[in-house]
């Protein structure tokens, strides 16, 4: 294999951002790395073209803007930036191509007004930048509602085909005052659309409670999930998912999903060649990987299960979504392949790329001749090849963080300790590149979710705290996704107790193994991350002495009403639960307990935790008597997307836990 850098300077195109060492709080060095771990990675999203010729990438633009810029491999001339959104709100999501010359891109927006709404819309646009029309159907001045969700691409056709997609579209009612030509059709419905004429057509007639439509990836909608209602208008709990025979037009029950439990065949992807669909279903507790014959037999297989773990990663390849394996993460995340060529592959890339054990399969041509891959690790934060089958070269195309090029990140490992009832907690431990000699202090750091989990790799969170002298634990918390049912218990805030028990007990595992001292000890984290290190106190308020938390919820009531409007507000609902550990598991209810200082981050565009539970948690620790300092970005949503803003989110944190820990003192 050979090496081939030929995108060499395009992270020119990511603007550098500072905030004054003196105004966050820490000294030279700190910001220095704050700038560098905070900056957006370089590729956002990555695409190859049908004949491999070239690359579309999503960069950074500015502190927060997003630009799409095209790479020619074979000319190797400079990439070329054709089209960018401000970051102010509006956003570029993701692009990928149509034919050679047509790509399509998604657009997210947020509306603010009595609820913030998102919007999304697609547009199709030449390669060149020329072109450019909106795919989302247009609202005439008939409607009746708002059209929020612009529709998404579920099959990406042949370039014989003329550069036609499938997507999903919304329908909503219209009306005519004193006329016959009301449309009355609402519901999600299937278009067949030309990305360069804007032809359309429909191929499935929207049903009012459809959810869900899965192609064949060759232009056949195959499966089709109808969510359950109820009478108050919000959605059921269940999905029923239908299927076609081939060439048949009738629906045929397939399954049914139950999104409280997650029982249920849950299908994802479907092969026309086999005439099967593959999708995941709970094997004693734990997530599998299944393929469902589409023949009208029932069929069902198991084809990847582990006794330990959820099987939760469907691998795909290809503008047809060809499957081809299956992952699931232990103490790394594995694969298994099907095609024996890419798993030969895969163990080919390991051995030649040493320090980069991740191997992600992204994209490829349309032959599948050239691959599109992200390459990775705890100390590699990452870097993007396209590898030819046929002359088995391998190009370098960018670094994932070109600022940390000449920074030596920490490696991390797995490992488990004991929770107080003797449970074995998996998680994550990064110690300051020198080891314990080099610490300074501990944080816990809990994951966001709670139906999430931690993998080995690199964070550019932790790793930040880790370059600054810090020892992070990174626990998989009873109420975590991953580990099975019995695991995730009722979830992260019903069995709140148990999750931030295990938090806590990795905080006093921290000190019983001499890596820090207790008065040295901090809790950080992010969304429910940041709920479990407000909660930590409740439980135990002299464990940490600095608490931060990032877009937290903070009350359960809160959080559900934020729903109200919505019509996943009966699964929010029951997600949450009723009862005592509402108030109990509260941290803006408990703020009395809580003693340690609390620095609070929170965008004021957060669509997944309001902002206001923030600034609601601020008010109950000062009119507590509490110390506090808050934190609100402008414009920003629940993933600080801002290069400035996570460089100052970081360099304050940094200052924040110096101070309160005394660190140096």
């Amino acid at each position: 294999m050979r090496l081939v850098d030929w995108l060499a300077g395009a992270s020119l195109l990511c603007a550098g951002v500072s905030v004054s060492a003196q105004e966050a709080g820490t000294d030279a060095e700190g910001q220095r790395l704050a700038a560098a771990f905070g900056s957006r990675e370089q590729v956002q999203q990555i695409s190859i073209s049908p004949d491999g010729s070239k690359v579309a990438m999503l960069m950074p633009a500015g502190k927060r803007g997003t630009r799409l810029v095209i790479g020619d491999r074979r000319t190797g001339e400079a990439p070329k930036s054709i089209l960018a959104s401000s970051g102010e709100p509006e956003q570029l999501t993701h692009c990928f191509w149509s034919t050679n010359q047509r790509i399509v891109c998604g657009i997210y927006s947020v509306a603010s007004g009595s609820e913030l709404l998102g919007f999304t819309r697609l547009v199709s646009l030449n390669s060149d930048g020329g072109g450019m029309k909106v795919l989302s159907a247009r609202t005439s001045s008939r409607a009746l509602a708002a059209m929020y969700d612009g529709g998404r691409l579920i099959d990406r056709l042949a370039e014989a085909e003329g550069g036609t997609v499938l997507m999903t579209r919304s329908f909503v009612p219209e009306s005519t005052a004193g006329t016959l030509l009301a449309n009355r059709t609402q519901g999600l419905g299937v278009e067949l659309v030309n990305t360069t004429t804007l032809a359309r057509k429909v191929v499935e007639q929207p049903r009012a409670n459809a959810v869900d439509y899965v192609s064949d990836g060759h232009g056949s909608v195959r499966i089709m999930g109808i969510q359950s209602t109820r009478a108050s208008g919000y959605d059921g709990n269940q999905i029923s998912y239908s299927y076609r025979l081939p060439a048949s037009r009738a629906w045929q029950p397939l399954s049914t999903l139950d999104l409280n439990s997650r029982a249920g065949f849950n299908p994802s992807a479907v092969d026309p060649d086999l005439n099967v669909a593959y999708g995941f279903d709970l094997n004693d507790g734990r997530k599998a990987l299944y393929r469902v014959a589409l023949d009208g037999s029932g069929s069902r297989e198991l084809l990847v299960a582990r006794p330990d773990v959820d099987v939760d990663g469907l691998l795909t390849i290809g503008r047809h979504s060809r499957v081809v394996g299956a992952s699931f993460a232990t103490d790394r995340r594995e694969a298994v392949f099907f095609d024996p060529q890419l798993k030969a592959l895969q163990g080919a890339l390991k051995k030649a790329l040493p320090h980069q054990p991740l191997v992600t399969f992204l994209d490829a041509s349309a032959d599948e001749n050239q691959l599109l891959l992200l390459a990775g690790g705890d100390v590699e934060p990452g870097t993007y090849y396209v590898y030819d089958k046929r002359t088995r070269a391998l190009e370098q195309v960018l670094l994932a963080r070109p600022e940390l090029a000449n920074t030596v990140l920490a490696p991390v490992k797995a490992i488990t300790f004991p929770a107080a009832d003797g449970t074995p907690i998996p998680a994550y431990l990064t110690l300051p590149v020198g080891g314990a000699a080099k610490t300074v202090g501990a944080i816990v750091l809990p994951h966001g979710g709670p139906g999430s989990r931690d993998e080995w790799g690199f964070d550019w969170l932790s790793q930040f705290l880790a370059a600054r002298g810090f020892a992070v634990l990174q626990p998989n918390f009873r109420g975590s996704a991953g580990y099975g049912d019995a695991w995730f218990q009722k979830n992260g805030f019903q069995s709140w107790r148990t999750a931030v028990g295990d938090v806590n007990d990795g905080g006093r595992w921290l000190v019983q193994q001499g890596i820090a001292k207790a008065d040295k000890l901090a809790v950080l984290g992010w969304s429910y991350g940041g709920y479990a290190a407000l909660q930590s106190a409740a439980l135990d308020p002299a464990l940490f002495k600095a608490i931060v938390a990032i877009a937290p919820v903070t009350d359960l009531d809160r959080l559900r009403e934020e729903s109200r409007l919505f019509t996943n507000f009966m699964l929010v609902d029951a997600f949450i639960g009723h009862g005592a550990h509402v108030r109990e598991g509260s941290p803006a209810q408990n703020a009395a307990r809580i003693q340690a200082p609390v620095l609070l981050f929170h965008g004021d565009l957060d669509r997944n935790v309001a902002v206001g539970e923030s600034r609601f948690m601020a008010d109950q620790l000062r009119g507590a008597g509490r110390k506090v300092d808050y934190v609100e970005f402008k414009g920003l949503d629940h993933y600080l997307n801002d290069s400035e803003a996570r460089t100052r989110m970081l360099a304050q944190t940094d200052g924040f836990l110096r101070t309160s820990l005394k660190i140096g003192q």
